[in-house]
């Protein structure tokens, strides 16, 4: 059996290929991935400014939100 070896450099250049390939092929996927992060980031950010507001009641939020522009 043949041993194959690859130095750091090689190595790297086939992973950043591998990974570029997988985007190309799989958008939509990728997309949607990304969005999810994108979205648990937003998230995370929304709840810790959160914990640090004024807590308001149910009633004043939906009255903010049924407000007719």
């Amino acid at each position: 059996m043949t041993k194959i070896t690859l130095d750091e450099t090689k190595l790297k250049e086939l992973i950043k290929t591998a990974i570029f390939e997988l985007v190309q092929e799989e958008k939509e996927v990728f997309s949607e991935l990304l969005a999810e992060v994108l979205e648990d980031i937003g998230m995370e950010n929304a709840i810790k400014e959160g914990e640090n507001t004024e807590i308001v009641s149910r009633e004043e939020i939906f009255k903010i939100l049924n407000r007719q522009p």
